[in-house]
């Protein structure tokens, strides 16, 4: 099973949508395909019309019987594991635990034999959470608005990513929410392109057919397949399952 951890110190960057529309895309490629909402706010929950409660809230994460928690989507191939308002509690959940900084891995552990791929939503924090979530991924998938602040939360991302100890990291990053007739835009995603190699060539637009999932709940492939984010999104999701 693959552990991709859709993640971002900064919110409003784009980062549930990519993951409820990545979560379906690998689905549609045949992926057996578990979302874990890990944000207590429950977006991604909310997207596919499940309510966001998880049957004994934040301490079924260090139980067995947190499988029992994932509910079936209206997709094939794809479950989700809702988010849960007590979540906003798990830093001192993982506080008390003897091994604090690996606890999440071993919740996510329980799901190898299930899944062929593990999408995590994690809230915009950094935090103990965020260091559980950095240990239990295989790649790490960070959005980027092509903007200065936006630029400086990646210079902090991998700070903490070596101060860690955890540079083998995969790091992938992608710009979202872009909007090309801005010079900013196109003047930022140019430099940085060619400064990192860690960075795919696929942007997410800054497009009102995005929005709309607040709207349809569904992601946008199922009520726009051939807008251009649907297509990004596609794009998007065989970059990520191509690499390494």
């Amino acid at each position: 099973m693959r552990v991709i951890a859709l993640y971002s110190i900064k919110g409003g960057v784009g980062k549930t949508a990519a993951a409820v529309n990545l979560a379906w895309q690998s689905a549609r490629h045949g992926c057996r395909t578990l979302l874990w909402d890990l944000d207590p706010q429950g977006a991604a929950s909310w997207y596919f019309r499940i309510r966001p409660t998880l049957a004994g809230g934040v301490r079924t994460v260090l139980k067995k019987r947190l499988v029992d928690g994932v509910r079936a989507t209206d997709y094939p191939g794809l479950d989700l594991l809702p988010a849960d308002f007590t979540y906003r509690n798990l830093d001192l959940l993982l506080d008390a635990q003897k091994k604090r900084r690996r606890t999440l891995a071993k919740a996510t552990d329980r799901f190898a034999g299930d899944y062929d791929c593990l999408l995590l939503d994690c809230a915009p924090s950094i935090s103990l959470v965020s260091e559980n979530v950095f240990r239990s991924a295989d790649l790490l998938l960070h959005p980027l608005v092509p903007s200065t602040l936006s630029v400086r939360t990646l210079e902090q991302l991998v700070e903490f990513l070596r101060e860690s100890g955890l540079d083998d990291l995969r790091l992938l990053n992608f710009f979202s929410m872009v909007d090309r007739r801005r010079k900013l835009h196109r003047d930022l995603m140019d430099t940085l392109g060619a400064h990192r190699g860690d960075v795919l060539a696929t942007t997410i637009p800054n497009a009102s057919v995005v929005e709309r999932m607040g709207v349809e709940r569904r992601p946008v492939g199922e009520y726009a397949p051939r807008s251009a984010a649907a297509v990004a999104y596609r794009k998007l999701w065989e970059e990520v399952d191509a690499a390494p």
